[in-house]
């Protein structure tokens, strides 16, 4: 065949691909999608997760089923989406141990640049440090110091180690010049009783999981880890206020199998961009203190993974964080 024929046929054989790819992508999805949390029911994740898939249930007409696998701080869940079948009908949820876990951990048990792609970022949250009633510290000023007058004796519940949640607490850690232990938990669910009890006096986690807790008075809140005050939340002061420069935020976003076809990608990437365009939808998140937040591509959330990871590389070095 020669070269002339041969660039025909090529021609040939992509116009006809072109289509049936669309059509594919139109037809999306025939049956139930598994979206992926990486943490037990109950938790902040699971909040947006349920948020974000009732909306696509609606518009898709197929279920979108949310399925818990949680452990190894995020890693669990993540590692099923990486070894899913690349079709679409496996999505995760991620959030910012998904960036931290790469610099936390020597072994893991897939590559996260490599074996998954970025379908959207969905959603920016608000973290807060509640303490247990009986805690002789009501803002972060007399923590530091009740920390510093009993080194060692304070612990901080989180929704697992690599979390958001763990790196406020050592960055607390490091920028009060105190010792306040680390207790990992499967989810922040899973710590409020122990917090509410006085068993653990401390809790870092993302604000929505967090207000009920607070509004019914069964914990304080001492403050939250952005920079600037919650709108939802006006009255609970920042740590930056007491520690100037203090910021952290947790990030949610979904994820897919890297070799999921890029036209199925850009459809789920578009309806997800649709769904947190919804009104309420969007009351919703922002009553519970978080902020929709969707790419504008999944291109741009894939060179946000990884602008975040360098990051997060740095940070972790300089704070000497360490997993538990």
């Amino acid at each position: 065949m020669n070269r002339l024929a041969r660039a025909a046929l090529a021609a040939l054989t992509l116009g006809l691909a072109l289509p049936a790819a669309d059509a594919v992508a139109q037809a999306y999805p025939i049956k139930p999608v598994r979206m992926i949390v990486p943490f037990p029911p109950g938790g902040a994740t699971d909040i947006i997760a349920r948020l974000v898939s009732d909306r696509l249930t609606e518009m898709w007409g197929q279920t979108v089923l949310v399925d818990y696998k949680p452990g190894a701080g995020t890693i669990v869940g993540t590692e099923v989406v990486a070894k899913a079948p690349p079709d679409g009908y496996t999505m995760g949820m991620v959030i910012t141990a998904h960036v931290l876990n790469p610099s936390l951990r020597k072994e893991m048990p897939y590559d996260t640049l490599k074996d998954l792609a970025g379908v959207s970022l969905v959603a920016v949250s608000h973290i807060v440090i509640t303490a247990t009633n009986s805690l002789p510290a009501n803002n972060i000023r007399e923590l530091i110091a009740y920390a510093k007058a009993n080194p060692g004796k304070l612990n901080y519940a989180s929704p697992g180690t690599g979390t958001a949640m763990h790196l406020a607490g050592e960055l607390l850690n490091t920028m009060g010049g105190i010792q306040i232990v680390h207790v990992p938990y499967r989810g922040g669910a899973a710590a409020y009783p122990d917090v509410i009890s006085g068993r653990i006096e401390l809790q870092i986690d993302p604000m929505q999981a967090s207000m009920q807790n607070i509004d019914a008075k069964q914990v304080k809140a001492l403050a939250i880890t952005s920079l600037q005050r919650a709108p939802n939340a006006p009255s609970i002061p920042t740590v930056a206020e007491t520690l100037p420069g203090f910021n952290v935020l947790s990030l949610s976003g979904l994820v897919v199998p890297a070799a999921t076809p890029r036209d199925i990608v850009r459809k789920i990437h578009a309806d997800v961009r649709k769904a947190l365009e919804n009104s309420e939808l969007k009351t919703r998140m922002g009553g519970l203190g978080m902020d929709p937040a969707a790419s504008d591509t999944p291109e741009e959330f894939d060179r946000f993974i990884r602008s975040e990871i360098a990051k997060w590389a740095d940070v972790v070095k300089s704070s000497g964080m360490k997993l538990d």
